[in-house]
């Protein structure tokens, strides 16, 4: 589907310029909304940017396969029904804002995030990052670009590998287990709270591990396919392919299949 990558690009660019950076430090407290409590206390947000800029990338991405299942997010949270969708026969997964905690805040990263699946498969992936421009994507046994550039994984080289690994959605009891076997293996750095930068980010050299444990299609079908089209690794913590239908929780990313193997054994 690399055909398709600039429909896709202009509809991203034109949304993130009309939807969402109108709105970026300028958003008024009764255009920010609470959306759910997760473990650990943490709050998800929505605001007025991720339901327009989801509502026009939708409606352009019908325009170009008509036929296709739409899965948003928004959208799914309202009707969780729609999640059926991700094993059609065609089917467009979207974060109209990923990172929505950073973009109320006012601050970055944040992204939109498109996937294309076929049967449930990912074939195609892109993310925009609104304030710089850059965007990555990917097509399945095609490799993987930022912007026109076609772009191969590579490790940061530090002594330790540099992780940047989500605990916010790990049972407690996992939680301490999982600390234990980080401490001296990784140099740990803040995770950047948007899958849209933190995907790019063990492509670029800049980590060498991530690990996930809540896995919704919107935030990393696109990212997973971007990782690995570059030579990279993402799968579960058994090595098994992410499939986006399986409804599992748990995804390590690397920024090569060796340090997938040494985070793998390490950590699980």
């Amino acid at each position: 589907m690399h055909e398709l990558y600039g429909e896709v690009e202009r509809l991203m660019r034109r949304t993130a310029e009309t939807k969402i950076m109108p709105y970026y430090q300028r958003l008024s407290r009764e255009q920010i909304e609470r959306k759910a409590d997760t473990p650990g206390g943490n709050i998800d947000l929505v605001t007025i940017a991720d339901r327009e800029a989801e509502v026009m990338l939708s409606n352009g991405l019908a325009a170009m396969l008509p036929e296709a299942a739409i899965v948003g997010e928004e959208a799914c949270e309202a009707n969780p029904v729609l999640m059926d969708g991700l094993g059609c026969a065609r089917c467009w997964i979207i974060d109209p804002v990923d990172g929505t905690n950073n973009f109320g805040a006012g601050k970055p990263p944040f992204g939109i995030i498109i996937a294309l699946a076929e049967h449930g498969n990912v074939v195609a992936g892109w993310m925009l990052d609104p304030i710089s421009g850059r965007m990555c994507h990917a097509s399945r046994g095609l490799g993987a670009w930022i912007d026109e550039r076609p772009v191969k994984a590579r490790e940061s080289g530090h002594d330790l590998p540099i992780a940047a690994i989500s605990l916010l959605f790990v049972d407690p009891a996992k939680r301490d287990v999982l600390r234990q076997r980080i401490s001296g293996n990784f140099e740990t750095v803040d995770i950047p709270r948007c899958a849209a930068e933190q995907y790019p980010r063990l492509v670029l050299g800049i980590n060498d591990i991530s690990i996930f444990e809540r896995t919704l299609p919107w935030d990393h079908a696109a990212g997973a396919l971007f990782v690995n089209e570059a030579g990279g690794k993402v799968a579960r913590t058994d090595g098994s392919e992410y499939v986006i239908t399986d409804g599992r929780k748990g995804l390590i990313g690397a920024a090569s299949p060796r340090l997938w193997d040494m985070a793998a054994n390490i950590l699980f």
